[in-house]
């Protein structure tokens, strides 16, 4: 039996597992801890991002939708229109069945006064049906609102932060102040607390609450087929300007994303891409430079087997190799347990969230996470190129060991 051994990988294999001497085994170690921090800070770095950029998102598309089909409006984040639309069913059918929508609901928005115990906040009261999507992962407690009643529902959803500014408890009761122009006296509804939504994100929770949007259209004196617009609800963030160009092109209406309706808040989250790939870009080339430092005082300590392979026939081709496999294998190991370290802190802090942060600056209490793998493998893969690319150039030292000079005192 012919046994065929790829001699300079079985070698290089061997330096790995098999350190002789302490300073080869610090050396090889050194190596490999460097590309695993390196690795680590970079996974970790696209993981809180993914999430944190994830988590705003799903927070604005709680409440506004991924796409919002109103009048044109000069300024789209003003979503408030002051003249109605008519509800077209067949628009909304049309709109319902485009590819990748979800849902499709008519809104109304009214601003109002909320008035309890002689205390008062200004709220922007968003008139949702029964239709309305109410997203999952949006903190909540109490109920949802009660559609049943005949005219309209006389139940409200408030943020947290209006709660707590109130001092308002679930089931208690408020009184809503709508101001009317030309009017001294303002149109006054008694209605019941029923939820409180948080989200940390001071735009939404300071100014909005949720009502039926049969109350607003009997206070804007509107008919029931009279709304402000109709929020889109998408698969996929991808879809939603292919869907915004589609629907704006069959209909004769604007549409609006979130981008164009929040543009602070989604330039400051590509802010967050940019940061991201500086620091990926220096990670990257602190992990590169770490590893071909150290296999090349490795290359240099062990000119003496070098020499000795190459007085053996063993040709520079090959000796280069073993190197090269050396460093590809050392950044594989980096890797595998950068791999580790960083999988292993974003599991711990979805289960545990111990990494904690001001709310008031990013909108929620704790770092979030989002493990993506496609992501980690794009990290792994390139950061293994990168070690054997940058270890190219010092393995071209070995050309130039002669083995009677390293040889003749040994």
């Amino acid at each position: 039996m012919i046994c065929i051994v790829n001699l300079p990988f079985f070698i290089a294999s061997r330096y790995l597992v098999k350190q002789k001497g302490a300073f080869s085994a610090f050396i090889i170690k050194l190596a490999i801890l460097a590309t695993a921090l390196s690795v680590a800070v970079m996974v970790l770095s696209v993981c809180f991002i993914g999430g944190f950029k994830t988590v705003i998102r799903d927070k604005l598309y709680s409440f506004w939708g991924h796409v919002l089909v109103v009048p044109y409006n000069n300024n789209p984040a003003n979503i408030i229109t002051p003249d109605p639309i008519t509800i077209n069913n067949g628009m909304m059918k049309m709109m319902a069945q485009e590819p990748h929508v979800l849902s499709v609901s008519p809104f109304i928005v009214r601003e109002a006064i909320v008035q309890f115990n002689g205390q008062m906040a200004g709220v922007r009261l968003k008139g949702v049906g029964n239709n309305f999507y109410f997203s999952p992962s949006l903190e909540f407690t109490g109920s949802k609102i009660n559609y049943r009643d005949s005219s309209y529902s006389k139940q409200i959803i408030l943020s947290k932060t209006t709660g707590a500014q109130l001092d308002l408890n679930i089931g208690d009761t408020v009184m809503l102040y709508f101001l009317e122009a030309g009017s001294t006296l303002p149109r006054i509804r008694k209605v019941r607390v029923s939820g409180f939504y948080h989200t940390g994100m001071e735009d939404v929770d300071q100014y909005l609450g949720l009502c039926d949007i049969r109350l607003l259209q009997h206070i804007n004196n509107w008919t029931p087929q009279q709304i402000n617009g109709y929020q889109i609800q998408a698969d996929n963030e991808n879809n939603i300007a292919p869907i915004a160009e589609k629907i704006f092109k069959n209909t004769d209406l604007s549409t609006q994303t979130i981008a164009d309706s929040f543009p602070a808040i989604i330039d400051w989250l590509n802010i967050q891409n940019t940061s991201v790939r500086i620091l990926l870009i220096i990670m990257g080339i602190v992990a590169t430079i770490s590893l071909a430092a150290a296999l090349l005082i490795l290359i240099v300590e062990r000119a003496t087997i070098t020499g000795l392979l190459k007085a053996l026939g063993l040709n520079n081709s090959d000796t280069q190799k073993i190197f090269l496999y050396l460093a590809a294998l050392t950044g594989g190991v980096g890797v595998v347990f950068g791999n580790i370290i960083a999988i292993g802190i974003c599991l711990l802090q979805q289960r545990f969230g111990f990494l904690k942060m001001s709310e008031a600056t990013y909108f929620m209490d704790r770092v979030p996470v989002q493990i993506n793998i496609t992501y980690i493998l794009l990290i792994d893969v390139a950061t293994l190129l990168l070690s054997v690319l940058c270890m190219w150039l010092p393995t071209l030292y070995v050309r130039n060991v002669q083995p009677a000079k390293v040889l003749q005192f040994k």
